[in-house]
Order: C-alpha cells, then sequence, then structure tokens
C-alpha cells in the first residue's frame, strides 16, 4: 500500500501539477500587484481619478509590485531546490542507471558513410568492411 501510494505521488504528472499549480498562486500575486498597484495608479494619473479605490495622485506603488516578484522568485527558488530537486533525485535512485544501447551503425572506411552493424560490405562505395 505505502509503495503504490509512493508510486502515484512520484509520478511526473502528479508533482508536475503540483509545482504548476503553486507556481501559478505565486504568478498571480505578481499579476495582481502589477494591475493593482502599477498600472492602475499610472492610468489613473493620466485620465485624472476614475473610478478607482482611492488612488491618490503620485503614489505609484513600485514596492508592492517588487515584493511580489521577489515574493514570486523565492517561492520559485523553494519549488524547485525543494521538490523538483529531490523529486528528480528520487526518482533517478529508484529507476537506477540508464544501460547504454550498442551502435546500430557503423562508419565505412573508405567512402565513410554509415552502414548497418552487421554488414560485411559498404552498400555506397562496395568496400569490404570487416
Amino acid at each position: 500500500m505505502i509503495k503504490g501510494f509512493r508510486d502515484f505521488i512520484l509520478r511526473g504528472n502528479v508533482l508536475d501539477l503540483a509545482v504548476g499549480l503553486i507556481m501559478g498562486v505565486a504568478f498571480g500575486a505578481v499579476v495582481t500587484s502589477l494591475v493593482k498597484d502599477v498600472l492602475t495608479p499610472f492610468i489613473g494619473n493620466i485620465f485624472g481619478k476614475p473610478d478607482f479605490s482611492s488612488i491618490s495622485y503620485n503614489h505609484i506603488m513600485i514596492g508592492n509590485f517588487l515584493n511580489a516578484v521577489i515574493t514570486f522568485l523565492m517561492v520559485a527558488a523553494s519549488v524547485y531546490f525543494f521538490i523538483v530537486m529531490p523529486a528528480n533525485a528520487l526518482m533517478a535512485r529508484i529507476k537506477g542507471p540508464v544501460p547504454e544501447v550498442p551502435p546500430a551503425s557503423k562508419v565505412c572506411p573508405q567512402c565513410l558513410s554509415d552502414i548497418p552493424i552487421r554488414a560485411q560490405r559498404c552498400s555506397h562505395c562496395t568496400q569490404l568492411v570487416a
């Protein structure tokens, strides 16, 4: 039962979905801050004071936007270093080393074209190949 749960959690799509959800929420905060603290006051300063909820004339809150961007970058770094990297290392340990695939072709010494590994004669130049 525990092995099945572990396999379920460590499947790529479950982990990718969790990371995507976390990054989406963090990026949503960046976009919200951009609109609320930078674009809306900027538009309010250009067109007078439209019905934006109590914005002052010259107070564009760039600091809030920068805080949101820095928070997003910290969340992204935390997700990568504390979720993605350990999960990738665990998956590599579980799967083990990837066996090397023997080559399927070799190079003809005469014309340097690729020929099948079991060929005894080159199909391009008809040279005998050992």
